[in-house]
């Protein structure tokens, strides 16, 4: 049984909050738990699909939610299930004769069929589409839960309260979904990923956190991330009651998260030093795809999202390349120089790393971006409009947020057999070594070509046989 809890934070359910959240303290006491290391970039999608299929962002060729289609300057994909060309583990496990049960995994609509059941995630556009499998399902959902909610869709609206009850309700739900079929199915592998964690996280982190721009002492939601955690602790009680001591259960999310200091408007930096050029200066802020960009002028460009993707323009694979193959290194070197000494609005040194997509990934397919920025150590987001005139902002492009992601989210492990008896912290687990943990705990053979190792080889815990 893995529950996974998206953005789930170490600080928080480890450090402050333990003792309010009896079930996940109970996982502790008699399993392993620690610090997961999310892959690079620590987002969602790629992240829960780097996680089943222990294979990185590169290896998927899936660099976020939308990735450049080809090396023109306006196709771009969404990472769907289609975009997913590697086995997931509940593919291995049905090819071995397991049954899955799959609930709201990110990477899984339009779904696939398996051997068992699957429920599509929050990429699912509503309810009218076919979004189990099998297809008949869904009604099976309609009957239990009523109209399932798939995600908080305007959870950057600003409307906290409604933003509250639609998290409340999404997660009711899901976990109730959950019991149903749990209760009535036969499984060798149970999953399912609540997304109400990550949903509050962005909306109401501001509200929590001293250190926060934003903070206002005593505000009315100030502990509204900490009793939701407590409602998912309540929840997770509840599913627990389906895992017999025959069971492994694991709790993990694929990253956790931190305040957002600001944004740093990558394509305003990259025209004020020279590297884009528009043949039309929009009057306000405006999306790089909407904008007139004068190509034969442009070296590179950027994206937004909660890390920078910068792309260069070179001679010979963009349309209008202008930096010729032999001067990519130099140009990259030159971005990286400079995008690393970016202040904030004071001046002061914010410690952004980027990274060469080589450096990240032993294999890189797909298009990926010639540089990957995390402003800030993540504390800073990126921001690709254009028109707004200064490099730095405080209103985020795409809504209210008040969090970013961070590379460190949750593990815990409950053994069966009576789980260990103390509990131990454990440091070094990486999210690729998820899907080969729980091959071996299944007694089956973990393929060659996943980039993880099996947490159960380090830790003697004997699979199931």
């Amino acid at each position: 049984m893995l529950i996974g809890l998206d953005c789930a934070a170490p600080e928080l359910v480890f450090d402050r909050w333990l003792n309010d959240l009896p079930n996940l303290k109970c996982l502790c006491r008699n399993g392993l738990h620690g610090p997961l290391r999310s892959c690079d970039p620590p987002i969602t999608v790629p992240a829960w699909s780097v996680m089943m299929s222990s294979k990185s962002p590169g290896r998927l060729g899936v660099y976020g939610f939308r990735n450049r289609a080809d090396h023109s300057y306006d196709r771009y994909l969404i990472a769907n299930s289609l975009a997913i060309k590697e086995d997931r583990l509940w593919d291995i496990l049905s090819r071995s004769g397991k049954r899955s049960i799959v609930i709201g995994v990110p990477g899984t609509y339009p779904p696939r069929p398996l051997n068992g059941l699957l429920i599509g995630d929050f990429l699912t556009p509503d309810t009218s589409c076919d979004y189990t499998h099998p297809p008949e399902l869904k009604d099976e959902i309609a009957r239990v839960v009523g109209e399932y909610v798939l995600d908080v869709r305007d959870f950057r609206s600003g409307n906290k309260n409604k933003i509250l009850a639609d998290i409340y309700e999404m997660t009711r739900k899901r976990f109730q979904l959950a019991r149903h079929l749990l209760a009535k199915e036969d499984w060798d592998y149970f999953m399912m990923v609540e997304m109400g964690i990550d949903r509050i996280h962005h909306a109401f982190w501001d509200d929590m956190d001293p250190a926060h721009r934003f903070y206002e002492p005593g505000n009315k939601f100030e502990n509204a991330i900490h009793d939701y955690y407590k409602e998912v602790d309540r929840e997770i009680g509840e599913l627990l009651a389906f895992a017999d001591e025959g069971t492994d259960v694991l709790v993990v999310s694929d990253h956790g998260a931190k305040r957002m200091d600001g944004g740093i408007c990558v394509n305003e930096w990259l025209m004020a030093n020279g590297y884009l050029a528009l043949a039309e200066k929009p009057a306000s802020a405006t999306p790089l795809s909407k904008a007139k960009v004068d190509w034969s002028r442009t070296k590179a460009w950027g994206d937004g999202g909660y890390y920078a993707r910068v792309f260069l323009n070179v001679a010979g694979r963009e349309p209008e390349g202008t930096i010729a193959p032999s001067d990519y290194e130099k140009v990259r070197d030159e971005l990286i120089i400079g995008l690393t000494t970016i202040p904030d609005e004071k001046g002061e040194e914010i410690g952004t790393r980027v990274f060469r997509p080589q450096e990240l990934y032993k294999e890189v397919r797909g298009v990926a971006p010639d540089l990957i920025v995390y402003f800030g150590s993540l504390y800073w987001r990126s921001v690709g409009t254009v028109g707004n005139g200064r490099i730095h902002t405080f209103e985020n492009d795409t809504g209210p947020d008040g969090a970013n992601h961070a590379e460190n989210g949750i593990f815990l492990f409950r053994p069966a057999g009576g789980g260990i008896s103390g509990g131990r912290r454990i440091e070094g687990l990486r999210i690729t070594d998820i899907a080969p943990t729980i091959l071996q705990l299944l007694g089956l053979p973990v393929p060659q070509d996943m980039e993880g190792r099996a947490l159960t080889s380090s830790f003697a815990i004997p699979p199931k046989r």
